[in-house]
């Protein structure tokens, strides 16, 4: 894989098989070639790596979310955002302790609410 475009989305067995510093660093240069300037590159390439590992392993709440968010109005860039935006609130409170349990369990709060997040929502958050 030579490349990473975030409107089009990687070939899941492409995406997958390269390693993960390797799609880190992708997704760190497409931003770099787009003149996208980020406060922390390597941890908003980090999200768009998570994200994309969960449409690549076919996570349906993610895939159908994805789908969703763009019938919604969303570029795939954009909808790969208000994704990872809902994973960072969630990793927050998995590092905070606000979550217990199983992983199936502790990952509920995730897939629910992005079940429930819309575009409204993520334009509200920008």
């Amino acid at each position: 894989m030579k490349r990473y475009d975030p409107e089009r989305g990687p070939d899941a067995d492409d995406w997958l098989g390269v390693g993960e510093g390797e799609r880190i660093e992708l997704v760190e240069s497409y931003h770099r070639r787009k003149r996208i300037r980020l406060p922390n590159a390597r941890l908003h390439a980090g999200m768009h790596v998570i994200v994309e590992n969960q449409l690549a392993l076919v996570e349906t709440v993610v895939v159908d979310t994805l789908a969703r968010l763009q019938e919604e109005g969303l570029s795939r860039h954009d909808a790969v955002h208000a994704i990872a935006s809902v994973l960072s609130e969630h990793l927050q409170h998995l590092l905070g302790g606000k979550v217990t349990g199983s992983d199936i369990e502790r990952h509920k709060p995730y897939f629910d609410r992005l079940k429930t997040f819309t575009a409204d929502d993520w334009w509200k958050l920008r």
